[in-house]
Order: structure tokens, then C-alpha cells, then sequence
């Protein structure tokens, strides 16, 4: 959520800036900076009452000492009367304030001045592309007939069990799976990350903690029963366990990686967009998150980034870092980073993780704060990145290394998965 005073101070920039976001209600600013006008004349009225009342408190006790009784009884009266006006001013001020914040959660975070301006993900913009495009073999197949090949995954009997994009894996297909896992952890930990073990579900306050409410609510798998909603990243859980905390700065920047599945409803596009692992409603991914001061966190996102492209040159995979677009960036984002790998079979890029730096707007959220030296109370910066999102990889992983005799894995997977080859 945007600081209001932001929006006091620079309403035009503001205005310039979410207009490369491609968004259009510009109106908003103003309608939301009049409801902010109200609420701090309601606070002004209601203090000024406030100390009226409180001076003819200490009149009538002075009146009463002095035994003037009469006058006191009259002075009485009007406090009656400055009481109930503060209870309407009250009144109010409640509602003025509720109107202030519904409207303020529905303005998406500012871009950084860096962010390229475009509609399509066409626009983004490519930063570096690394990594030899594998030729295949003459008889080389996709993933998903790959994964007929050597039994990995039974999407006909998942689709039974719950339905279409819920694969089940099996028997070597869930071998990867734990082996990719594991070996994502093993990075992420060695490089400073405390590792966590979040719940799945998670209530509405945390949902809005981190930008996921009000603007998801459509691709959320919603529990009605308890007002649960299962996650969509472990970004969700493991940034609210700051939630309302204030931490030392001495104790910045936290570093926190989490394994989860991840949960959502919208499947995207058609045909062989969403075929095999392409897209699916359920999957494993493995998510760092970092608060930190907020003079660093461009320095931290550069590092984030950077440890994303080494784990995946570790696996061998080409990819692209792409800088995305006002058009092609998320509600909560202020930039964003996307990584994608090249699917040899498919001839297609796959994006395999997004790092992101969400500057304040998560934080202001979830009240998440720091301490300075100087002891004043001050707003973190949240930033988070998939390392790694696995469907993708295993896509890449099976159609970019397929031989032959075999799928040959990465050396770095070898030692986790217990073979060379998936045979």
C-alpha cells in the first residue's frame, strides 16, 4: 500500500508513475487525497473539542471549590453537549478513515524509474541472455511426451483425483522433484537464507499483508468454510511472520527461503501453452525473501538476482533475464526481474522465476519496521524471488538433455537424485 504522504507530496509524479503501470484511474489519487483532507479536518475538530472539553472539566472544578454550584451545573451542560459532538466527530472520523484505506489498497505500487514502459510481456526488456541453446537429436520429444517415456508424471490419474493441472508425480518424477527441492534449499541456505516450513493456508490479514488481497482474490483457491486461502508462493507465510514487528537494524537484512506448493486458479492461456508442466493449478516451488534497509534493498535485489542466474547456470539451462514492463508487472511490484529458460524441444522460452523489489508497499501492509541508530521508527523494504519454480525446470531439464540413452542431469543433481540418467 502507498504512504499517503507520498501522494500528498508528489500527486503528479504519482500520477506519471502509474501511468506506466498502464493504469488508467488516475482520479483515484485525487478522490483518495479529498478523503484525506476529511479525515485530518475530523482529527482537527476532534482535538479542538477535545481540549475545550478538557478545559471545562477543570472550570467546573474550580466552580465547584469555589462552591458556585449554579454556575458549574450550567458549565455541565455544555460539557454534555461537547461530549456527544465528539462522539459523532468519532463516528465520523471511523468511517472517513475506513473509506480512506478501501480506497488507498486499490492503487498499485509505484514503478522504479528504470522500468521500461510498455502493454505486452513482447516489451519487456531483455537485460542478458547466457548459456548455448542445446540442438537436439532427430528423434527428440517435448516433456510431456518424455514424461510418457519414462513414467514421471500421470496427469490422467491426478485430473482423476482432482482435476485437470493437478499432475501426480510417481516414481523417478517424484525423485526429481525431491532432488531439485533439496538442492534448492542446500543453495539458498549456504548462502545466508534461514529456512522455513510455512503453513499452506493462511488467513485474510496475511493475504492482504503482502498485496495478495484485494487484487487476487479470483486466482486464489479459497477455504469458505474458515475464510482460509491455500498460497500461491510462499512469499504469502514467510513474510508475514514479521507482521507487526519492529527489528533491530543490526539484524538486517533477514534472509528467509522456503520450500511449499504452491496453489493457484487461474490456468492462462490454451493449446500447447498449458500442455505437460507448462501450467499448472498446483506446483513446487522453493522462494527466498529478504527485508532490508531500504538504502540497500537495489543492492539487495541486484545480489538476488544474481544468485538466481548461478543456480541456474549450475544447472546447465540457457537462459534470459528479462527487466519487465509497466504493462507486464504485478499489482505490488515497484521492479521486477524475470527468468526464463529455453525449452529446446518446445523452441520457447519458459519463465522460471521472477525477483522483485516491493520497496514499502508491503511493508506498510503488515506495519513490518526497523529501529536506526537514532532510535525513529521506519518502514523495511520486502523483496522476494523464486529459487527456483520447479514444472519449467523439469520441462527444460528433460527436453534440453535427452539423448538417446537417457536423459543425462546436471552434475549438481547427480549426488541428489542417486543416478546420472533417467533411463
Amino acid at each position: 500500500m502507498l504512504q499517503i504522504q507520498v501522494l500528498r507530496q508528489n500527486k503528479e509524479e504519482v500520477k506519471e508513475r502509474l501511468a506506466t503501470k498502464l493504469f488508467s484511474n488516475t482520479a483515484l489519487v485525487d478522490d483518495i487525497l479529498t478523503l484525506d483532507e476529511q479525515v485530518r479536518k475530523l482529527k482537527v475538530d476532534s482535538e479542538t473539542l477535545q481540549a475545550t472539553m478538557n478545559a471545562a472539566s477543570k472550570e467546573i472544578g474550580i466552580l465547584m471549590g469555589k462552591g458556585e454550584k449554579e454556575k458549574a451545573d450550567t458549565k455541565k451542560q455544555e460539557l454534555a453537549s461537547i461530549k456527544s459532538s465528539i462522539q459523532q466527530l468519532t463516528e465520523q472520523l471511523a468511517v472517513a478513515e475506513k473509506q480512506l484505506q478501501d480506497e488507498l489498497v486499490k492503487l498499485p505500487n509505484l514503478p522504479h524509474s528504470s522500468v521500461p514502459k510498455g502493454k505486452t510481456p513482447e516489451e519487456n526488456e531483455v537485460v542478458k541472455e547466457a548459456g548455448g541453446k542445446p540442438v537436439l537429436y532427430a528423434g527428440a520429444l517435448p516433456h510431456w511426451e518424455l514424461i510418457k517415456k519414462y513414467d514421471l508424471v500421470d496427469f490422467e490419474t491426478g485430473a482423476k483425483i482432482t482435476g485437470s493441472g493437478f499432475p501426480l508425480y510417481k516414481g523417478r518424477g517424484a525423485k526429481l522433484q525431491r532432488a531439485l527441492i533439496q538442492y534448492f534449499l542446500d543453495y539458498n541456505t549456504a548462502a545466508g537464507y534461514t529456512e522455513y516450513l510455512p503453513p499452506l493456508l493462511v488467513n485474510e490479514a496475511t493475504a492482504y499483508g503482502t498485496g495478495q488481497l484485494p487484487d487476487k482474490e479470483g486466482q486464489m483457491y479459497h477455504a469458505t468454510a474458515d475464510n482460509f486461502y491455500l498460497i500461491p508462493t510462499a512469499e504469502v507465510p514467510v513474510t508475514n511472520i514479521y507482521r507487526d514487528a519492529i527489528v533491530k537494524e543490526t539484524d538486517l537484512p533477514i534472509k528467509m527461503t522456503a520450500y511449499t506448493p504452491c496453489f493457484r486458479r487461474e490456468a492462462g492461456s490454451f493449446g500447447a501453452d498449458v500442455r505437460g508442466l507448462n501450467r499448472v493449478h498446483q506446483f513446487d516451488k522453493v522462494e527466498i525473501i529478504q527485508l532490508t534497509n531500504p538504502a540497500k534493498s537495489y543492492t539487495v535485489l541486484e545480489e538476488m538476482v544474481q544468485h538466481v542466474e548461478q543456480l541456474l547456470q549450475s544447472l546447465q539451462l540457457p537462459y534470459r533475464i528479462l527487466r519487465l514492463c509497466g504493462g507486464d508487472m504485478s499489482f505490488a511490484s515497484a521492479l521486477t526481474y524475470d527468468f526464463e529458460v529455453f525449452s529446446a524441444a518446445q523452441q520457447k522460452w519458459l519463465e522460471v522465476s521472477s525477483v522483485s523489489n516491493f520497496e514499502t508497499f508491503q511493508s506498510n501492509r503488515m506495519k513490518v519496521r526497523y529501529k536506526n541508530a537514532e532510535g525513529k521508527t521506519q518502514l523495511l523494504h520486502t523483496l522476494n524471488g523464486s529459487s527456483l519454480a520447479l514444472p519449467r525446470i523439469v520441462a527444460a531439464l528433460l527436453e534440453n538433455n535427452q539423448s538417446a540413452d537417457g536423459i543425462v542431469l546436471p552434475e549438481v543433481l547427480q549426488r541428489y537424485f542417486g543416478e546420472t540418467h533417467i533411463r
